[in-house]
């Protein structure tokens, strides 16, 4: 199968200036750097703009090796990078950062998550969910309690381990062009993917799979209930990526508990990559 080029022209990051929204930003700061892209972070808050608890692009990127330390702002344009800072006052986030995906829609979305009880602070409704769902948006979620595949302190990579639910419903094939185009984006080598099918061997899709030279896809079928048998995997190989496809809600049952994706996002110790199906 032949893919389209992979393409990040803009990433987008939600900030509540946290220590886990840190973390968060690493991702996005590092992707949208070697792709060349627009980098736009958005905080929504009750005061009065507050620009200097924004993350620090330039100094983070002096602390990587890759600006000299106190450089003008017009050095970051001369790395290939578009950094955009906005600033909404609002007590509810949802509405506010969908309209902006709306008006301004970005390739790739990066959130910070707080495992169940939504994402931290100014996020506390779990409406990083939402978001995700809502937007119609591959999205990135990190939890706080990882340090994720970017090193926040300098910028180096380590996807090495990812895990990758599949099944016929959502259909997988981009998720896996998804993957591997970050991959390169980021120049991560020696990745070795587990596509994880729950249930019989019969419900395992064909799926057309590059072959890149330092890639290994192996398949592992399981029995049980889906979500568990993700976390497991992830666990038990120590993944740095879980990335899948997702369809939202099903039903009136699936609305209630959450649909798999949620479940998994609220629970992963590692950073997951959600496609929507209709992406």
């Amino acid at each position: 199968m032949l893919y389209a080029p992979f393409r990040l022209r803009s990433v987008f990051h939600p900030t509540d200036f946290s220590p886990a929204s840190e973390v968060a930003f690493a991702h996005a700061l590092k992707l949208a750097l070697d792709a060349k892209a627009e980098l736009r972070i958005m905080h929504i808050g009750q005061a009065k703009p507050q620009w200097d608890k924004f993350p620090h692009v330039r100094e983070t990127l002096a602390r990587w090796g890759l600006l000299p330390p106190g450089s003008a702002k017009t050095a970051v344009g001369k790395l290939g990078l578009q950094v955009e800072k906005v600033q909404y006052r609002g007590g509810d986030p949802v509405t506010p950062l969908l309209r902006h995906l709306e008006r301004k829609p970005a390739d790739l979305v990066v959130l910070a998550t707080h495992q169940r009880h939504g994402v931290a602070r100014w996020m506390h409704d779990a409406i990083a969910e939402p978001i995700a769902r809502q937007s119609g948006t591959m999205t990135l979620f990190v939890p706080p309690s990882s340090t994720g595949f970017v090193s926040l302190e300098d910028g180096r990579v380590t996807l090495r381990q990812i895990v990758m639910p599949v099944s016929h419903v959502p259909q997988p094939q981009s998720v896996i062009h998804a993957v591997c185009g970050l991959s390169q984006l980021v120049n991560a080598s020696d990745v070795s993917c587990v596509m994880l099918h729950v249930g019989t061997r019969e419900g395992m899709p064909t799926l057309s799979l590059p072959r890149d030279r330092g890639w290994s896809w192996t398949e592992s079928v399981q029995p049980g209930d889906i979500v568990e048998r993700i976390l497991g995997s992830a666990k038990e190989r120590s993944a740095d990526l879980i990335a899948m496809a997702t369809h939202g809600h099903k039903g009136f049952l699936d609305a209630l508990r959450g649909s798999t994706t949620e479940r998994v996002v609220r629970e992963a110790q590692c950073p997951v990559l959600t496609m929507p199906a209709s992406a």
